[in-house]
């Protein structure tokens, strides 16, 4: 399947339901091409407002937006009749949150997140999609995309101290 394939099966009552409409970033997740995508760049202007607040509010507001999004998923997906829709973007907004805990607040590092949470997210490499396949409901459709921010954010935390590592020595040097 071509990630440009367009999708017009998208339920109307986005526009009318509340839940449904949050759970699709706010419409975000009705652009028929590449939702996931939309979804998570809707995900890192979350993060530009988040990422002002201490790392323990930041952390209590991701987690808050995670457990919110097992509800408002679970809910909207069942009024879709579906496991996970593509146009439910809400899973994306709140993983790229999670991508960006504790990381520098440089445009590179987002870029790179942004990068490698897509590349996870569409890849799916085990246990992510074990879960996708066998943890059902709204849990099942935004810890799927924990783990993906997980796994960027292990290898975002390599970079920063690789980098920080090598800053420290050329410092040093001079």
């Amino acid at each position: 399947m071509s990630i440009f394939k367009k999708k017009n099966n998208i339920p109307q009552s986005i526009w009318t339901n509340p839940i449904e409409f949050i759970a699709c970033g706010f419409g975000v997740g009705a652009i028929p091409y590449m939702p996931g995508v939309f979804g998570t760049m809707l995900g890192v202007f979350f993060y530009i407002f988040v990422s002002r607040f201490s790392l323990l509010t930041y952390s209590i507001i991701a987690l808050v937006l995670f457990v919110f999004g097992i509800i408002i998923c679970d809910i909207t997906n069942r009024h879709f009749g579906t496991f996970d829709h593509p146009a439910a973007v809400w899973d994306e907004i709140v993983g790229f949150l999670f991508v960006m805990i504790a990381i520098p607040k440089i445009w590179y590092f987002i870029l790179m997140g942004f990068i490698l949470f897509r590349i996870f997210d569409i890849w799916k490499p085990w246990p992510i999609s074990w879960i996708e396949k066998n943890i059902g409901g709204g849990l099942g459709v935004m810890i799927d995309d924990i783990m993906a921010a997980l796994y960027t954010w292990i290898i975002l935390n390599i970079i920063v101290n690789i980098l920080n590592i090598y800053e420290c020595s050329s410092s040093i040097q001079k």
